[in-house]
């Protein structure tokens, strides 16, 4: 799900906010007297502001968290400036920078604003020249220590970044797998389902067999032995044989889809398994135009040549079907790592997004005369030789049928 601006935004409330506004508050009031006026208090309390709202707007860009940062030297620097500069008992103040450049940018980030840190509390020696420190030793003491905190926070902040991808490859890795294991689970209820309705079908088209056969043979004798000029009951004849016809084929793809697959794999061309089942479709389907656009590089590989035929007929001829007169229909293939792959491309009326999923299920279609059976057998062939069957739509815009096929 993508990412509302919202939620960016960390919650309103936490508790590090009131730990923050309580401690702001303690340094407000230790503050002395003679300094305590709106040039000491100001920055201290833009300090705070900027302390507890840096988590709620988060700059995932260099250029932001910099910004971040240098706000908060500017703050410290003007802080330790009211303050008696540089006897300043606030120069501490200058380790919220430095930190924050450790926790985000690193070593090379840290020494830089260390430095930065560094020359901007010696820079008070320039125009505070009347103050005079009585220890020196002191003074390069809060610089090494300043130092040395920064290039400790920046390795624990290594590491947490460190530790925080790790986590975010384990998180993408389960999501992945997560996924996978979706699409596992659907294509064994979708093998469970196909293997009820195989059966059912199996047993449904042979007890059909023997009596359509009676009918057919009854119709032929009775169109024999009609009087010539009973034109009713010689068509009437006619529509039974034809039907009984027509409800054989039905019969014979039901076999087709409950007969188990036996795919034979021998070394073919794919391009001429593709060049026979285009050709039969241009046969049936005239005036549409079928473009292919073919990939040299793929290499005559292991697979069943006549069932692959009977897929790509199948897809070439529903994108024919989808397709206006006068419009075209793209064959193109292309390799694919170890796998070949097959797109069959039409600019039809396209699959409405909530039939997408069911294309190939058996008995699901579309079309007012079908019944559902072409693109779940072809979903099966393809499944048997270990490969894979997608596909795009849009509505309006035509579809996408994908097969890919393993090269080994």
């Amino acid at each position: 799900m993508p990412e509302s601006p919202g939620s960016r935004w960390r919650p309103l409330v936490r508790a590090q906010d009131f730990a923050w506004l309580l401690l702001f508050a303690a340094l407000a009031i230790t503050i002395p007297n003679n300094v305590r006026d709106i040039y000491a208090i100001a920055p201290l309390a833009a300090l705070a502001v900027v302390q507890v709202l840096e988590p709620r707007i988060p700059l995932d860009s260099t250029r932001g968290r910099v910004s971040w940062i240098v706000l908060k030297l500017v703050l410290g620097y003007l802080l330790i400036g009211f303050t008696h500069a540089i006897d300043s008992r606030y120069w501490l103040i200058l380790l919220f920078p430095v930190v924050t450049a450790a926790a985000v940018l690193g070593v090379v980030g840290t020494l830089i604003f260390t430095l930065i840190a560094g020359g901007a509390y010696l820079s008070f020696l320039l125009f505070y020249y009347d103050v005079i420190i009585a220890d020196w030793n002191l003074l390069a003491l809060r610089l090494v220590f300043l130092a040395m905190v920064g290039i400790q926070a920046s390795v624990l902040g290594a590491d947490l970044r460190a530790q925080s991808r790790k986590y975010r490859r384990a998180a993408e890795q389960l999501a992945e797998a997560h996924a996978q294991i979706q699409v596992a689970e659907e294509a064994v209820r979708r093998s469970e389902r196909l293997a009820a309705l195989g059966q059912l079908s199996a047993g449904l088209a042979h007890e059909l067999r023997n009596p359509l056969g009676t009918i057919k043979a009854s119709a032929e004798m009775l169109g024999r032995t009609v009087s010539a000029e009973n034109e009713v009951a010689r068509e009437v004849a006619g529509f039974i044989t034809s039907e009984v016809d027509r409800t054989n084929s039905l019969v014979t793809r039901f076999l087709q889809f409950a007969r188990p697959l036996e795919v034979r794999l021998e070394k073919a061309d794919l391009a001429r398994a593709l060049d026979r089942a285009i050709a039969m479709v241009e046969r049936e389907a005239p005036g549409i135009a079928i473009y292919k656009n073919y990939a040299l590089e793929i290499p005559p590989f292991p697979f069943d040549a006549e069932l692959m035929e009977r897929v790509f007929y199948n897809l070439a001829l529903n994108a024919v079907q989808a397709t206006a007169p006068g419009g075209t229909v793209t064959v193109k293939t292309r390799a694919a790592g170890r796998m070949a792959e097959v797109a069959v491309i039409d600019r039809g009326a396209g699959i409405d997004p909530k039939q997408v999923s069911s294309v190939f299920n058996p008995f699901f279609t579309t079309k007012p005369q079908g019944v559902g059976l072409g693109l779940a057998i072809v979903s099966q062939i393809v499944d048997g030789h270990g490969g894979k069957i997608t596909v795009e739509s849009e509505p309006g815009k035509g579809s996408i049928f994908r097969v890919l096929l393993p090269m080994e």
